[in-house]
């Protein structure tokens, strides 16, 4: 099945057609209306030059009109293998149709909203046959029947002519299309966009460069620039400011060696302040039974640090390098790498 954009926003075209694989573009002068384009055969040759495939409106009261107006557009520099001429369904149409086609133009007669008009379309050679369902829905009428209709006239008789599923309003469209089995289908890009997109396909990707970063990113890659440290002669108060300053929620503890023998964390602030009251602050750290330290080595993989977070339910490891205090990772680094 042939994708075409509906669109005659420059930007939004150059950005679309570099997926690389849409088929053309579809464009009406109500569009370039809307875009404010003024000056139409410029905006045609310029698109002519992005697009695979360009189908623009050929307008005319008459046969003859509509003829002289697609001859007129080809002399811009237009190239007939890849432009398509769109022409409003009605018999003048039809009969331009017939008269361009025989001439090596394609053809798109479009504004269908009967099987009897796109059958006279067919009969008159059109290279694409495009009904319009959204606009057909909005007035009540059965418009998937239209297009399984026409496209099974054209499977049934032969008829050298796409059906295009034009006036695509949501994603559920481009589903019917797929399933009725149209040659064509025209879809705005703010449509295209949601065509790749699932929720679930989106936690699933979300969960594999999560994984993926576990296992490959090491601590010392995330873990912050500060170090929140202190030695075993700091005071309480001495940590709190640590804490504070750095915006921390736990210091390590350490010897002369610069390795820890603790770590200090809020909770343990409060518990202490609760227990002992306001004069707490003064002890040092030497003086309190302080929580063993966990720790886990800076070339260490996350994974390996989430093993530990997990199991011990804790949130902060202390991070060494040759057994010496480099700094401390806290279970939320590893969160915010994965937001």
């Amino acid at each position: 099945m042939e994708l075409y954009l509906d669109s005659a926003d420059i930007n939004e075209i150059k950005h679309a057609f570099k997926l690389g694989f849409l088929s053309g573009l579809t464009t009406t002068p109500t569009f370039m209306h809307r875009h404010g384009i003024t000056d139409i055969d410029g905006t045609i040759v310029e698109l002519s030059n992005i697009v695979p495939v360009l189908q623009i409106e050929a307008l005319g009261e008459t046969a003859e009109e509509i003829v002289a107006e697609a001859k007129r557009q080809e002399k811009l520099g237009l190239d007939r293998e890849t432009t398509v001429y769109k022409i409003p369904i009605s018999m003048e149409g039809v009969k331009a149709c017939k008269e361009l086609t025989d001439q090596g133009f394609k053809v798109n007669i479009h504004l269908v909203y009967t099987l009897q008009q796109a059958y006279m379309a067919m009969q008159a050679g059109a290279t694409y046959v495009c009904p319009l369902v959204g606009r057909l829905q909005d007035q009540g009428t059965d418009a998937l029947s239209l297009i399984e209709q026409c496209v099974d006239a054209v499977n049934f008789y032969g008829y050298n002519t796409k059906i295009m599923f034009s006036s695509v309003r949501h994603v559920e469209h481009v589903r019917n299309a797929i399933n009725i089995g149209v040659h064509t289908i025209t879809v705005p890009w703010k449509v295209m966009k949601q065509l790749t997109e699932n929720h679930f396909t989106e936690i699933g990707t979300r969960q594999f460069f999560e994984h993926t970063r576990l296992m490959t990113v090491r601590v010392k890659d995330i873990m912050n620039d500060h170090n929140p440290m202190v030695e075993e002669g700091a005071t309480v108060t001495d940590c709190t400011v640590k804490m504070t300053s750095g915006g921390f929620g736990a210091v390590s503890v350490v010897n002369d060696k610069q390795e820890a023998i603790g770590i200090f964390t809020d909770g343990d602030l409060r518990r202490l302040i609760e227990n002992e009251g306001a004069s707490a602050v003064n002890k040092k750290m030497s003086e309190l039974d302080l929580s063993k330290p966990l720790s886990v080595d800076a070339e260490s993989l996350l994974i390996d640090a989430q093993s530990i977070f997990t199991e011990k339910k804790i949130d902060e490891l202390v991070v060494t390098k040759n057994d010496k205090v480099v700094g401390m990772l806290d279970v939320q680094d590893i969160v915010k790498m994965n937001s």
